[in-house]
């Protein structure tokens, strides 16, 4: 990249570094607000995505925050070990992703910190409930639909995000004997064959498909491709290099077959392809108001998202290619809502023409692009190198 292209990347730190410090503390508590002004309420996934941008800042005050946040779930942990879905509400119960973030997001604060005993008591509990989530008292972990950060799309049994924080968490706490035992059972996660989903098989232009599932459970499974998913793996190392780089380059593949069908406008894939459509068996009735094709969970481009598949393609070392993909989201996180704004980091946007349709300021659209720069410009992952290397 040149002068320009960094200049643009340091302008847009700056922004997302005033969208953070904005969001520093909110109406709760005292507690981080998830966005703006949309959502003031401080959402543990959110915020513990957030984490690792956050400390990236230097600012103090952030990482002070980050400490509050964590302290406060610690203490709003349940007596069983469960993670609440508000920071502030020890009541708001139920979510499959929350407990596992809580360990990752500990043990990076714990990384940056140098504090290793920090929160050990929250931290056992934590790891005694997930031991619990197991249907077959092994290291893969079940959950209910709508219970991770898609509250509008289903996810049955083993859901290849939430278990790919599980893998990370195993291998940050230095428990690699589950890990290895985790890697075991990852043929859950393999594509089965195009005859029972042909839905999915027959729009995706690529005859080799290498990355992993959405979910799976006995004899059912969606074979549909999930990126914040599959980049967990990569940036964990649950995928080893050789398979990364060809799910990256599956990716890219998709994304032009896309394009040709009118589908996506964006030089960035959606968070969920091929889209669930009106015809397919996995349509749910909700759908059409909440997750038509393209929009919000079913498809839609996700800036965190697409925080975690730069640091994914860093990982993978596809470094000319991170920084394509970087200057395109500096540009996309440029969109608003609100005219007025030079920087919106908004929710997400609409995969066919590329207009924003979430809140601005997201807290989690900020700190992720605060990652991703960071990896591209040191060609390095923070934190996640401990675990993959």
């Amino acid at each position: 990249m040149n002068k320009n292209d960094w200049k643009q990347i340091d302008d847009a730190e700056k922004a997302a570094l005033e969208v953070l410090k904005h969001n520093a503390i909110g109406p709760f508590l005292g507690l981080p607000r998830t966005a703006g002004w949309g959502y003031p309420e401080p959402y543990t996934r959110d915020l513990l995505i957030a984490l690792p941008g956050m400390l990236l800042t230097g600012d103090k005050d952030l990482v002070n925050q980050m400490r509050r946040v964590l302290m406060t779930l610690s203490e709003n942990q349940s007596e069983h070990g469960h993670i609440p879905s508000l920071v502030h509400d020890p009541e708001d119960r139920g979510a499959s992703d929350t407990t596992p973030l809580f360990l990752v997001g500990l043990s990076i604060f714990r990384i940056f910190t140098g504090e290793k005993e920090f929160l050990k008591d929250a931290a056992n509990k934590a790891l005694s409930w997930m031991s619990h989530q197991s249907p077959t008292d092994g290291v893969l972990i079940a959950q209910q639909p709508t219970t991770d950060w898609r509250d509008e799309q289903w996810v049955t049994g083993y859901g290849i995000y939430v278990n790919t924080l599980v893998y990370s968490y195993l291998r940050f706490f230095g428990l690699d004997d589950k890990a290895e035992e985790f890697r075991n059972f990852m043929d859950y996660f393999k594509i089965c064959g195009g005859e029972i989903h042909a839905h999915v098989h027959n729009v995706l232009a690529a005859e080799n498909k290498p990355y992993y599932v959405f979910w799976s459970f006995k004899v059912y499974s969606s074979e549909r491709f999930d990126l914040l998913g599959n980049s967990l793996a990569i940036l964990s190392g649950l995928a080893p290099l050789k398979r990364a780089r060809e799910i990256i380059s599956w990716i890219n593949i998709e994304c032009e077959n896309l394009k040709k069908r009118g589908d996506l406008a964006v030089d960035l894939p959606p968070n969920f392809f091929p889209y669930i459509r009106k015809e397919d068996p996995d349509w749910l009735g909700r759908y059409e108001e909440y997750n038509m094709p393209g929009e919000y969970h079913n498809g839609g481009i996700w800036p965190f998202i697409i925080g975690f598949y730069i640091a994914a393609l860093v990982a993978a070392e596809e470094y000319q290619l991170a920084e394509k993909k970087l200057l395109v989201m500096t540009d996309l996180i440029k969109k608003s809502s609100d005219n007025s704004l030079s920087f919106g980091f908004n929710e997400w946007i609409k995969a066919q023409n590329g207009e924003v349709r979430g809140q601005d300021w997201q807290t989690w659209s900020a700190a992720m692009y605060i990652y991703a720069a960071h990896c591209v410009r040191d060609r390095n992952t923070p934190f996640f190198d401990k675990i993959r290397n």
